[in-house]
């Protein structure tokens, strides 16, 4: 009665993809899976940057889908971790939003990239233009997919204080084993 309809998977919509969300961010900031850290270093990182308390197993079964029941404190933490609005977790707008931020941030990692943006910068309209139809038939010649004219880094981000990692975009982990 008045809460939102339970689909086929007897999941909320609300919590359907958060998961899948607090995955993409984990992958965003530790790209390389040979150093990404295991959830229990993970979780000592999160509870030493932000002060907040959340432990290795809890943030595994967050990750999997085995927990929906994340605390609105446990939410904050993450989100102040990983340098998003809480509501990345809970709002699709603003999730598609932070997703091609990240996007962004992880194609800027690459130097060929940063360069060719870098050149690109003070060309014409038209040369511009020109560039982007040519980086866009290049894509469809390699089978890549399309990607839309996002206003990647065109706005707030509606970052909160000790931003972490995912709005720094580059931070690298270091080389524990998992």
């Amino acid at each position: 009665m008045g809460g939102e309809p339970e689909h086929d998977d007897g999941v909320r919509p609300l919590l359907r993809k958060f998961d899948q969300r607090l995955t993409e961010l984990i992958r965003a900031v530790y790209p390389d899976e040979q150093q990404r850290p295991g959830y229990a270093r993970l979780a000592r990182e999160i509870s030493a940057a932000t002060g907040g308390s959340i432990s290795g197993t809890y943030l595994w079964e967050l990750a999997t889908g085995k927990k929906r029941n994340i605390s609105l404190e446990q939410l904050d933490v993450l989100a102040q971790f990983f340098g998003v609005p809480p509501e990345y977790f809970l709002n699709e707008e603003v999730s598609q939003r932070v997703k091609a931020q990240l996007a962004l941030a992880t194609a800027l990692r690459d130097a060929r990239v940063r360069s060719l943006a870098l050149r690109a910068a003070g060309l014409s309209p038209a040369s511009l233009d020109s560039l982007l139809t040519i980086v866009n038939e290049t894509r469809k010649a390699q089978n890549l997919p399309e990607v839309g004219d996002q206003e990647a880094g065109h706005g707030r981000r509606g970052r909160r204080k000790g931003d972490g990692p995912a709005a720094e975009g580059a931070t690298q982990p270091d080389t524990e084993e998992r």
